[in-house]
């Protein structure tokens, strides 16, 4: 995987679940989404946004969540941006 554009936040993760995340992916040789090291380095900023996607993504609606995984991973793809 490349490094991030900012290798400051990539690099000072604050403890929390998402470094928890990034360094078992990382040490199974595991790709993950990089946005994670957005949501470890400023956990408290980005907590809001981890509960709207949630939400989103999985909540009450008239797409089931699996058409709106679907719909994700097929818009990802698209922007060449793994899923």
């Amino acid at each position: 995987m490349e490094p991030m554009f900012l290798p400051q936040v990539e690099a000072n993760p604050a403890p929390g679940p998402y470094a928890h995340a990034i360094t078992a992916m990382l040490k199974a040789g595991n790709e993950y989404p990089q946005i994670w090291h957005l949501f470890a380095f400023r956990p408290s900023a980005t907590e809001h946004l981890a509960k709207f996607t949630q939400e989103i993504m999985h909540g009450d609606a008239p797409l089931s969540a699996g058409l709106r995984e679907l719909i994700a991973a097929f818009v990802s793809t698209r922007n060449h941006c793994p899923f």
